[in-house]
């Protein structure tokens, strides 16, 4: 169940609910009785595990250091082997 803010209007009080999608809104407070709006903030979102990374289906990149460089330079090589990095060329000319 999602857990939803509320604060009152009149009293400044705050707190959080565990609501399902199906209730409806609180609109009384709990502790004058005014007027209760919904506080909306930003959703935390945590990737956690394999499969989220442009990289991690692909076969591993031949390291040439070790450290931070070379996984910047392995990450560096898969950008630019995708073809929407790629400029498109011309058949059949010369230059």
């Amino acid at each position: 169940m999602p857990t939803y803010s509320y604060r009152c209007t009149e009293c400044s009080n705050a707190f959080d609910i565990h609501q399902s999608f199906t209730d409806d809104s609180l609109t009384v407070c709990p502790t004058c009785g005014g007027v209760l709006r919904k506080v909306f903030s930003p959703v935390g979102v945590t990737f956690s595990g394999s499969g989220f990374y442009r990289t991690d289906s692909r076969a591993a990149a031949k390291s040439e250091g070790s450290g931070s460089s070379s996984s910047a330079s392995s990450a560096s090589a898969s950008d630019s082997g995708s073809s929407s990095n790629r400029m498109p060329t011309r058949r059949g000319s010369s230059l």
